[in-house]
């Protein structure tokens, strides 16, 4: 974990309320390094649904394919995270140690080891060395708490400078429902699913289908439309958990995702996804701006993704961001690569509101001392105009500092 808080970090952290039916532990197990925090033990009452997006990596990690195997089950009744140790490209020993985890958790706990779900972040390739959770689980079973929520984020960090946390209430029925969520991640980030580690619980009761699908859409726009680095994490993991408390309370037991009365909701828990992924961008490695990237008038929303993507994923634009420079030139060749129906001749493109760039050339009203004004704010906006039909969309990204990469070719060390 890096010393120095992110400049782009929240200046004030929610008060994150307790959850019916949700406890959670910390400890630190030596998982790599001694004395740090680096166990998460979050245990759910019987009866709680569960669902889940991973990676899209053909190189998963041991915890996402048991989660994975383990989805169909529809029930969960804890959640334990590791950092320090990504449990990636372990080959027999990491599936061993994925078993041997969920196996310790499980007599804990007094529940079955499908019960358990798992993820790990941290170095891939290095074996888990999975007795160091013996014994500290057994105590995080006894001494969890309902609160507890920024310590259970600060457990999961790897190079994250702060904690990220979100949490929303909602009126479901009869009652009112919370949705908390925590994530982790600052590089190897460019999600095809969610973030590397993500959280979500609820005392909603709904149904393990319903909530699958829930989370399947509001992935599109939230942590799928971020990216750092354009590295897709072997360990992406989003899991979300419904322990169905507030049935008691008079909410409504929801089985399909469609159901009117979980419009409000649903907006809800998109918040927290979004309020997440935001988090994600203002966190990346070395970060000191903000990059909103806005596409319009594309062919198709896919393909406005796709240039936004480009675009984002650029070390040319995002070292100009770093720079405060408004190099539109750079944003023409991220528009001109990325494989999609673009008219150069057509373009417009904007920083921070203000035009640089229209019909194939520069602004005929573009002010150097107005733009180079704009690129110093923390948080940048990147608007381009294709001119060729209502496809539309947006990404997060942050800039590219010296930073990140000292930050990455020290990262083993």
């Amino acid at each position: 974990m890096s010393s120095a808080v992110s400049p782009l970090a929240p200046t004030v952290f929610p008060a994150m309320p307790e959850i019916e039916g949700v406890r959670l532990g910390t400890a630190a197990a030596g998982i790599r390094y001694k004395g740090r925090t680096d166990v998460l033990l979050a245990t759910l009452a019987e009866g709680t649904t569960v669902a889940g997006v991973f990676t899209t990596s053909k190189c998963p990690s041991a915890p996402v394919e048991w989660c994975r195997d383990h989805l169909k089950g529809k029930a969960a009744r804890a959640l334990v995270v590791n950092s320090g140790n990504a449990n990636a490209f372990t080959g027999k020993t990491g599936r061993q140690a994925t078993a041997l985890t969920a196996a310790i958790a499980a007599k804990a706990l007094g529940c079955r080891p499908d019960e358990v779900f798992l993820a790990s972040t941290g170095v891939i390739g290095e074996p888990l060395d999975a007795t160091k959770f013996d014994g500290v689980l057994g105590t995080l079973a006894r001494e969890a708490t309902p609160g507890h929520w920024h310590d259970a984020a600060r457990a999961i960090m790897t190079t994250d400078t702060f904690p990220k946390i979100a949490t929303a209430t909602v009126r479901l029925g009869k009652a009112t429902v919370t949705i908390n969520g925590m994530a982790k991640g600052a590089g190897m980030i460019a999600p095809d699913m969610a973030t590397m580690l993500s959280f979500v619980f609820t005392d909603a009761p709904i149904a393990a289908p319903a909530l699958q699908a829930l989370l399947k859409a509001g992935v599109g726009s939230t942590f799928n439309a971020v990216t750092i680095d354009g590295d897709t994490s072997t360990s992406d993991t989003l899991l979300a958990f419904a322990t169905g408390a507030a049935a008691r309370r008079g909410a409504p037991r929801i089985s399909r995702a469609s159901d009117p009365r979980l419009k409000a909701f649903t907006r809800a828990f998109n918040q927290v996804l979004a309020t997440l992924a935001e988090q994600v961008a203002r966190d990346g490695e070395g970060a000191r701006k903000l990059v909103e990237v806005v596409v319009e008038g594309a062919t198709t929303d896919a393909a406005a993704r796709r240039i936004a993507m480009s675009i984002a994923n650029s070390p040319l634009v995002k070292t100009a961001i770093a720079g405060e420079d408004a190099n539109w030139g750079r944003v023409v060749m991220a528009v001109g690569k990325a494989g999609q129906p673009a008219d150069r001749d057509k373009l417009s493109i904007s920083f921070n509101g203000i035009r640089v760039a229209h019909k194939g050339a520069r602004d005929p009203a573009y002010d150097e001392a107005k733009v180079s004004e704009a690129m110093t704010r923390p948080e940048i906006q990147i608007k381009v105009a294709l001119g060729l039909g209502k496809g539309r969309d947006r990404v997060l990204t942050c800039d590219l500092t010296k930073e990140y990469v000292a930050i990455n070719g020290d990262y083993r060390s």
